[in-house]
């Protein structure tokens, strides 16, 4: 299959991120990119091999593997053969570049994605939604383009991680879930997962971005705002039922992850 997509750009100009061009090529013919190349770009393969030259090292790319290339900096490609199935994303807006960064996308990257279904899925509604609309349909897209993103951020860090990994963390969460209210110690995570007090550590950080600690202390902040929102409990009795215990150590915490005080978060 080879199409691409140049959609005129209206009002989505303003949008934080917005969708500059898509497509895809059965055989990715060879492409060279200097410094007059101004976007950044976003590559995955699915089928076949080519090779990236950047900055001296040349990468195979095969199925299952992508590569960033942010904008001005000079790159080339090619096929290795008949079949080289390469999709291409350029996103633009204003907070573009720092998501890209947030993403560990602030330099050329090459990286593996295992299965690609769940991109395939959402490039695709792109395409569709773009090639049936041609008024609104790069506004939609442009929606798209984050869960698009999203899903190379979930893709890119979840790579590499054991069959053996994911479950320990899911069987933490789970209790920590049913169990947010009472104290859960660092050592009964460990004997759930049957792992040690370190690794557990590092597989939190990496899957969810927080210590044990403080995951268990924004699930009860989040149950907590559910409970400003919802009812008319004090923030003293919202304290007791989610597990913090006083309501200034609530206020400090909640302060310190939402930045607001819960009273001022149920005001607005």
């Amino acid at each position: 299959m080879f199409f691409y997509h140049y959609p005129i750009i209206g009002r989505e100009s303003r949008f934080p991120i917005y969708l500059i061009s898509i497509g895809q090529h059965d055989c990715q013919p060879l492409t060279k990119r200097g410094t007059e190349f101004g976007y950044p770009q976003l590559f995955y393969c699915t089928k076949g091999s080519g090779m990236l030259c950047c900055d001296g090292t040349k990468t195979e790319i095969k199925a299952g593997m992508g590569f960033f290339m942010p904008a001005e900096h000079p790159h080339h490609y090619y096929p290795l053969g008949d079949v080289w199935d390469n999709h291409w994303i350029i996103p633009g807006g204003y907070a573009c570049e720092r998501l890209l960064s947030e993403m560990g996308l602030d330099r050329p990257k090459v990286f593996s994605l295992g299965s690609t279904a769940r991109l395939d899925r959402i490039f695709a509604e792109m395409h569709d939604t773009l090639q049936h609309d041609s008024i609104y349909g790069n506004i939609r897209a442009s929606g798209m383009l984050y869960d698009l993103l999203i899903e190379f951020d979930r893709s890119m860090s979840h790579v590499g991680s054991s069959e053996k990994t994911n479950p320990a963390v899911r069987k933490c969460v789970e209790l920590i879930d049913r169990e947010y209210r009472r104290n859960i110690p660092l050592d009964e995570l460990c004997d759930v997962s049957g792992m040690s007090r370190q690794h557990i550590c590092r597989l939190f950080r990496s899957a969810l971005d927080a210590r044990p600690t403080e995951y268990i202390a924004k699930r009860r902040i989040q149950a907590a705002k559910e409970l400003l929102l919802g009812t008319d409990m004090t923030t003293e009795e919202i304290a007791e039922t989610v597990g913090f215990g006083s309501s200034s150590y609530f206020c400090k915490i909640f302060k310190r992850y939402e930045g607001i005080s819960p009273t001022r978060f149920r005001d607005n």
